[in-house]
C-alpha cells in the first residue's frame, strides 16, 4: 500500500489528559515504584546523549573510513567534521532540551502549547547550534516567516529530524497516550509532515515510553514485530546496511542494533560504526537501550567524558518531564 500524505492539522492547544491519582499509584507500582521509573526515565536520556556524543565523531563518514581511522570507534572524544570538544553534544540532544523546557514551562496543567515549542526551536536556532538539519531549519524559518504551526505535506520531509527529539514528549506524557500522540505529532510537524516520519516519531516514542514504564524486552520486539508488520518499509532484517538521515534508513539501523544487544553499549557502538547520520543513529539507540537499562547501568567512562553541562541539563530535566507528567 503506497503511503498517503494527510492534511495538515497543527491546533495551538493540545488536550492534555494525565493519569488521575489512582492511575497514577497503579502506573509506578506496576512499572516497579517512582524510583525504578526515574532511573529509566534519566537512563532514556542520558543514553541519548551518549549517543549523540559518540556518534557525532564519525558522523558522514562511511564504515570503511571508520575502520580504517579507529578499528571499533567506541570512545566519547569529540572531533568529527563538526569539530566537537570531548564530550559535546549535537542537535540531537540540544533540540530535545529546547522541546523539553517549553514542555515543562507550560503553566496551564490541562494541555500543552504548541507555539511554546515552535518558539523554542526558534531561539535554538537563534542561539547558533553546533548544527541544524535542512528540514528543521526549514520549518523553523517558516514558522518565523508566516506563524504557521505545521508545513504543508511534503515527500522531502522524510528526515529523522522529528523523531530525533521525541523523547521529552513521551517523558512528559506516560500514562496518556492519547496526549502522546497529540504533542509528538505536533512538535513534528513544526518541522516534518512526511507519513513515514509521523510513523517513526509515534512508535520510537511509544517504544520508550513502555521501556520507562518496566515493559521487558520481550515485549518491545512483540511492538517492534507489529510496527513492522503495519509499516513494512522499516523492516530491518535482513539489515539493509543504510544509516543516512533518511527516515527509513535511520530507523532501520536503529531497530537492528537495538534488537541484536542486550547491553547499552554494544548496541550503541554497533550503530554509531555504521556511519552516516551516527550522532542520530546512535542518540535514538541510546535512548532506547538507556531505558532499558537505566542511569544506575550506563557506561561510567562514557558518562565520565559527557560535558557536565549537559550531563546536568538532562538530568534536571528528566526529573521535570517525569514530574509534568504524573502532576
Amino acid at each position: 500500500m503506497t503511503d498517503t500524505l494527510a492534511p495538515p492539522a497543527a491546533p495551538r492547544w493540545l488536550p492534555r489528559f494525565p493519569p488521575g491519582p489512582a492511575d497514577v499509584a497503579g502506573l509506578l507500582t506496576a512499572a516497579g515504584g517512582l524510583p525504578a521509573v526515574m532511573d529509566r526515565a534519566l537512563g532514556a536520556y542520558l543514553g541519548l546523549a551518549l549517543g549523540d556524543a559518540l556518534g557525532a565523531t564519525v558522523e558522514f563518514m562511511t564504515p570503511r573510513e571508520i575502520t580504517l581511522r579507529f578499528g571499533v570507534h567506541d570512545r566519547i572524544q569529540g572531533g568529527g567534521w563538526l569539530r566537537l570538544k570531548s564530550g559535546q553534544v549535537t542537535d540531537d540532544t540540544t533540540m530535545s532540551l529546547a522541546l523539553g523546557e517549553a514542555i515543562c514551562q507550560c503553566t496551564d496543567a490541562t494541555s500543552h502549547d504548541l507555539l511554546a515549542v515552535a518558539d523554542a526551536f526558534v531561539a535554538w536556532w537563534r542561539a547558533r547550534p553546533v548544527d541544524c538539519g535542512n528540514t528543521c531549519r526549514r520549518g523553523i524559518l517558516r514558522y518565523r516567516h508566516d506563524g504557521t504551526l505545521a508545513g504543508p505535506p511534503s515527500e522531502s520531509d522524510g528526515g529523522n529530524g522529528a523523531a530525533m527529539r521525541v523523547l521529552p514528549a513521551a517523558l512528559a506524557t506516560l500514562g496518556d497516550p492519547a496526549g502522546f500522540a497529540a504533542l509528538a505529532l505536533g512538535q513534528a510537524r513544526i518541522t516534518h509532515h512526511h507519513p513515514l516520519s509521523d510513523s517513526a516519531t509515534l512508535q520510537l516514542g511509544a517504544l520508550v515510553q513502555a521501556a520507562v514504564l518496566g515493559v521487558p524486552r520481550a515485549g518491545l520486539r512483540q511492538r517492534i514485530d507489529a510496527w513492522i508488520v503495519q509499516r513494512p518499509a522499516f523492516r530491518f532484517d535482513p539489515y539493509p546496511g543504510r544509516a543516512s538521515g533518511y527516515i527509513v534508513d535511520t530507523v532501520q539501523t536503529v531497530l537492528h542494533a537495538f534488537t541484536r544487544h542486550d547491553c547499552f553499549a554494544d548496541a550503541v557502538v554497533d550503530a554509531v560504526n555504521r556511519g552516516e547520520d551516527a550522532d542520530t543513529t546512535g542518540a535514538l539507540v541510546g535512548m532506547l537501550a538507556g531505558a532499558c537499562c537505566g542511569a544506575s547501568r550506563l557506561p561510567r567512562d562514557w558518562l565520565a567524558r559527557l560535558q557536565a553541562g549537559t550531563r546536568q541539563a538532562v538530568c534536571d530535566q528528566a526529573s521535570a518531564l517525569v514530574a509534568h507528567a504524573l502532576q
